[in-house]
């Protein structure tokens, strides 16, 4: 398997288990927050997607997918918005009344992530793309991150899904 085949069967994973998480999913589950204060699952699935959307277009030189999802979502926050460094009062404004549309907004962004990954070759993935760390950080490290955070929060939601079901 080539290097694309890896990075695409990772992207695979996270697709397959963001659908697990999200399938199922109620009006209380998709937005409890453990303890009071902790992230609850449609906002991790929210996040992961908009945190891949926004980097994999960096990536491709794209348009992200959240352009033509902000209105169906009914979220007033832009494109520069992803979640990250969020208080806990915007964690709370980010209400999903459909959770079948985090599975149609977080299948765009795999369908775009999979076009940009035909691109791939080694040059794309030795590109610098961040010049703000030392050393900077190239395409292939930022596509590994990107696994790693999605990954990470699929976890945590489906941890918190798993509370309420206990």
């Amino acid at each position: 398997m080539d290097v694309r085949g890896v990075l695409t069967e990772g992207f695979g994973r996270i697709t397959e288990l963001y659908a697990s998480v999200a399938e199922d999913l109620d009006e209380e589950t998709v937005h409890h927050r453990p303890g009071g204060t902790g992230n609850p699952v449609g906002w991790l699935l929210w996040h992961l997607a908009r945190v891949q959307d926004d980097h994999v277009a960096d990536l491709a030189g794209e348009s992200q997918v959240w352009g033509r999802f902000q209105d169906r979502f009914g979220l007033p926050n832009g494109t520069d918005d992803i979640g990250y460094g969020h208080s806990s009062e915007q964690v709370d404004a980010i209400r999903i009344e459909d959770p079948a549309l985090l599975v149609d907004y977080h299948h765009e962004v795999t369908l775009a992530t999979a076009r940009y990954l035909q691109t791939v070759d080694e040059a794309e993935l030795e590109r610098e793309v961040d010049q703000s760390w030392d050393p900077p950080v190239t395409a292939g490290q930022r596509l590994i991150s990107i696994q790693g955070d999605c990954l990470q929060h699929l976890g945590q939601a489906a941890y918190v899904k798993g509370l309420l079901r206990s």
